[in-house]
């Protein structure tokens, strides 16, 4: 069964977070971002964080029946994954409009050099 973690042991629950000498930090800027989107969206009133923690506890306990190592690597993958389903299922965007985002931002990304921003309309 997948809980959330206690902020107590929160930091050993997810090893290969990357981290500093002050916790979790952001291993690139699309992870900052999804984290953000996701207080945003709650803030807004967009769900409640009963709603999210429930969607990211299903995301991982997707992830662990598939057999896949819960060491933390792909934190940020499953959190983005959780949110568009959750975005999703309370038709904030529909399936077709987030598939149209999902390959505009894939289209920008493969246009961008290594080491630059990713900017929409950059493809």
């Amino acid at each position: 069964m997948t809980t959330l973690t206690p902020p107590e042991r929160a930091l050993d629950a997810l090893p290969a977070l990357p981290r500093d000498a002050e916790g979790p930090v952001f291993q690139a800027p699309w992870q900052a971002q999804a984290f953000a989107m996701a207080l945003s969206l709650h803030e807004r009133g967009a769900f409640t964080w009963r709603e999210w923690a429930d969607a990211l506890a299903s995301e991982l306990a997707a992830t662990a029946a598939r057999g896949e190592p819960d060491d933390g690597t792909r934190y940020y993958e499953h959190w983005l994954a959780a949110l568009e389903k959750l975005v999703a299922r309370k038709k904030i965007i529909t399936g077709n409009e987030l598939a149209r985002r999902v390959d505009e931002w894939d289209a920008a990304a493969r246009a961008t050099p290594h080491g630059k921003p990713i900017e929409l309309g950059n493809a």
